[in-house]
């Protein structure tokens, strides 16, 4: 079901339905019946009433996305959960200025989140979206840039400018992941990793990039290494540890040749690390007894974009198992791309000598961590017969070494 049609998101951003809108307090899911009767009371229509607490509701669920941007959006349900956050959109806007675009092309916009933050950075935003609704909300959402626009448009129907024109102008693509239509009872539909039947199609956005070389395009951070066109960039981006996204550049735009990964977090720069950064070869251990003091947990990020081997690098370690991302070294070095643990001890994976060593040393709290194996988390619990006290806590990293399954107490470091 949709959150509103063309008609109402008319009255809800014009006139009475605006002024509803921007006199609402802080959405309050407790509070919520009680004040939508008490607008009903005071006259305004109940569709108007509904829909305006609605967008009260999903402001306050934007601001971890948008900030204070989100107080004045206006959203759906499934445009904010595909919208890019705010922090993203903007790392993606000034790849477009620091080459030297004036003019972005935003060719399938959603809400306009990416087009708010080139606007906000001094590009004039062209954006189109196939759906009249939601090309609508961009509109409304670009409403302080006066020199950007969002209008209805099939990305198919596209026209790049030519010549002379085209200097200075990029485009931005973002396609559709998602099968149209209900897949499940909360609403939301199906998710799609496979690049032949995204919207527009990958062969699409190639040729939007050989139109307009300064191009860019958000696909899922599942993009395959081999679909990379040479000269381009595929980067993947976390936000907070979790993968939100692999970006490809082309043209002007790329600024390493490759994969690179990105980790962004709420403080910090954003670091970001490249097959340059790497060996070439990444190095797995030869056996348990060589795996060192130390562990580390490379960001998702740099796992997607298959980067460990910067990590094995920067500490002159060693995969555990290929594929599995945690690196073993003798060296304890600080990386804002990996999370360190020291080791405790390190055992083949057997419960009944694990649910043995968590007794001697007291442990009656763990976190259990697992990559690489197959194994039931609670049901592991169970078979831990840990006490109740909970006083003693570790966590537990089990894994692979040459293939076998091993069991690694560590601690943060």
């Amino acid at each position: 079901m949709r959150d509103m049609d063309l008609a109402l998101l008319r009255r809800l951003t014009t006139g009475e339905g605006w002024g509803l809108l921007q006199s609402l307090p802080p959405y309050d899911e407790a509070g919520a019946l009680a004040l939508q009767q008490r607008l009903r009371g005071a006259g305004f229509d109940p569709e108007l009433v509904a829909a305006a607490l609605n967008q009260a509701r999903l402001r306050a669920k934007a601001v971890d996305k948008f900030g204070e941007f989100a107080r004045g959006m206006v959203l759906t349900s499934d445009g904010l959960e595909q919208a890019t956050r705010l922090a993203v959109a903007a790392q993606h806007a000034q790849r477009f200025r620091a080459a030297g675009i004036h003019t972005v092309h935003d060719l399938g916009c959603g809400i306009g989140a990416d087009a708010m933050a080139m606007a906000g950075l001094d590009l004039r935003v062209r954006a189109i979206d196939a759906d009249e609704l939601t090309a609508g909300i961009a509109a409304v959402n670009l409403r302080h840039w006066p020199d950007s626009t969002a209008q209805h448009g099939m990305v198919e129907e596209f026209t790049a400018p030519s010549g002379e024109g085209a200097r200075g102008v990029g485009a931005w693509l973002d396609p559709a992941r998602r099968t149209p239509g209900v897949a499940d009872v909360t609403g939301r539909t199906r998710r799609i990793f496979n690049l032949a039947e995204i919207s527009p199609s990958w062969p699409t956005v190639q040729e939007v990039a050989r139109a307009l070389p300064a191009t860019g395009a958000k696909l899922s951070p599942a993009f395959p290494h081999s679909a990379l066109p040479g000269g381009a960039e595929a980067q993947w981006t976390s936000w907070e540890g979790d993968v939100v996204e692999c970006a490809v550049w082309f043209g002007p735009l790329v600024r390493t040749a490759g994969r690179s990964a990105a980790v962004l977090r709420a403080r910090g720069p954003a670091v970001v690390v490249t097959e340059a950064d790497t060996d070439g070869d990444t190095p797995a251990l030869v056996n348990l007894a060589e795996l060192g003091g130390w562990l580390y947990e490379p960001d998702k990020a740099l796992l997607r974009a298959g980067l460990v081997g910067a990590l094995t690098a920067a500490t002159d370690g060693a995969e555990l198992d290929a594929g599995v991302g945690y690196v073993g070294s003798s060296r304890s070095v600080d990386l804002p791309y990996a999370r360190r643990y020291a080791v405790v001890e390190a055992m083949p994976f057997n419960v009944k000598a694990l649910r043995g060593w968590l007794r001697d040393h007291g442990i009656d709290r763990l976190t259990i961590k697992k990559r690489g194996i197959s194994v039931d988390a609670d049901l592991l619990r169970r078979q831990l017969r840990l006490p109740a006290k909970g006083q003693v806590e570790a966590t537990v990293v089990l894994t692979r070494v040459r293939s076998n399954q091993v069991a690694l107490i560590v601690n943060p470091a």
